[in-house]
C-alpha cells in the first residue's frame, strides 16, 4: 500500500518537472549561429515593411478598393502576425545558449501559428472559389459588404477551429523528454512528448492531411481555370503578360503549398535534421519573404500606390515643418 503511494507521489512529481521545452533544430552560438541571426532579422524586418506597405497603399487607394486588393490587404495582414508567431522567437533562440520556451508559450505559439496560417489559407480558398464560379462576374458579385463578411469570417473560423484542440493540449501531462526537433513549437511534436496516449497523433494527422488536400486542390483549380481564361485571350502580347502576372503567383503557391504537404502529409515519419529544418523554413520564412515582392513589386497598381505613398508622407513631413 505504502509502496503504491510513494510511486504515485514519484509519477506526479515526474509529471510536474516539464515546465519548457528546449529546441534542438537551432545550431549552437559555437557552432555560429550568429551567422543565421541577421540574415533572418533581414527577412523578418522585409516581411513586416512590406506586407504594411502593401496594407496601407489598399487601405488608402481608392482605384485598389476592389475584392482583389481588399483580400490581398487581408492576407497581408495575416502574414505580418503569422511570421511574427515564430520568427522573433527564432532569432532570440540564435543568441541565446539555451534555447527554449515555456509550456504556456510554446502552446501560445502553436495557437497563433495554426489560427492564422489557417485564416490565410481560408482568405486564399475564398479568393479561389470565387475564380472558379464566376470569373467573369466576380467584380460584381464581390462588392464591398460581401468582401468585409468573407474576409472577417475567414479569420473568426481560422481562430476558433483549433481552440478546443490547444486548450486540450494544455491539459495533458508532460514528465520529459522535452526536446522538440523543430524549430519553433508544433502540434504533432509537442504531443508526441506528452506522458500520455498519444494515438491521438494518427486523427492529427489525419484532419490536417484532409485540409491541406482540399485546401490544394480548390486553389489548383482556380490556377486551372485562370490558365484556361489567359489562353483565350486573343493576343500573344496579353498572353505573355497574364502568365507573368500568374507566374508570380503560383511559384508563392507551390513553395508554400509544397513544403506544408511534405511536412504535414508525412510521407516520411522521420526526415533527417537537415531536411526537416529546410522545410519548415520554406512556408515559415520562404513563402512569407516571396509574398510582398510578388504582390507589389510585380504588381504595377501596387507599385504606384506604395509610390503615391512615400509622396504623400513627403508632403506631411514638409506642411508639418
Amino acid at each position: 500500500m505504502c509502496k503504491v503511494a510513494l510511486l504515485g507521489n514519484t509519477e506526479s512529481r515526474n509529471q510536474s518537472t516539464v515546465t519548457e521545452f528546449i529546441f534542438t533544430g537551432f545550431p549552437r552560438l559555437q557552432d555560429g549561429s550568429l551567422l543565421y541571426f541577421f540574415p533572418l532579422l533581414f527577412i523578418y524586418t522585409f516581411i513586416i515593411i512590406g506586407n504594411l506597405l502593401i496594407f496601407s497603399a489598399v487601405r488608402l487607394s481608392t482605384h485598389l478598393h476592389n475584392p482583389m486588393y481588399n483580400f490581398i490587404s487581408i492576407f497581408s495582414f495575416l502574414e505580418i502576425w503569422y511570421t511574427t508567431a515564430t520568427i522573433p522567437k527564432m532569432l532570440s533562440n540564435l543568441i541565446s545558449e539555451k534555447k527554449a520556451i515555456s509550456m504556456m508559450g510554446c502552446f501560445l505559439q502553436m495557437y497563433f501559428f495554426h489560427s492564422l496560417g489557417n485564416s490565410g489559407g481560408i482568405l486564399l480558398t475564398t479568393m479561389a472559389i470565387g475564380a472558379i464560379c464566376n470569373p467573369l462576374r466576380y467584380q460584381m458579385i464581390m462588392t464591398p459588404q460581401p468582401c468585409t463578411q468573407l474576409s472577417a469570417g475567414s479569420c473568426i473560423f481560422g481562430s476558433l477551429i483549433l481552440l478546443p484542440e490547444i486548450v486540450i493540449f494544455s491539459t495533458l501531462p508532460f514528465c520529459g523528454p522535452n526536446q522538440i526537433h523543430r524549430l519553433f513549437c508544433d502540434l504533432v511534436p509537442v504531443l508526441s512528448l506528452a506522458c500520455t496516449d498519444t494515438s491521438m497523433i494518427l486523427i492529427e494527422d489525419v484532419i490536417h492531411a484532409v485540409t491541406i488536400i482540399i485546401t490544394f486542390l480548390i486553389i489548383a483549380l482556380s490556377y486551372v481555370r485562370i490558365v484556361t481564361v489567359i489562353l483565350r485571350i486573343p493576343s500573344s502580347e496579353g498572353r505573355q503578360k497574364a502568365f507573368s502576372t500568374c507566374a508570380g503567383h503560383l511559384m508563392v503557391f507551390l513553395i508554400f503549398f509544397g513544403s506544408v504537404s511534405l511536412m504535414y502529409l508525412r510521407f516520411s515519419d522521420t526526415y533527417p535534421p537537415v531536411l526537416g529544418t529546410a522545410i519548415a523554413l520554406m512556408f515559415t520564412v520562404l513563402a512569407p519573404f516571396f509574398n510582398p515582392i510578388i504582390y507589389s513589386l510585380r504588381n504595377k497598381d501596387m507599385n504606384n500606390a506604395i509610390k503615391k505613398l512615400f509622396c504623400f508622407q513627403k508632403v506631411l513631413n514638409k506642411s508639418g515643418s
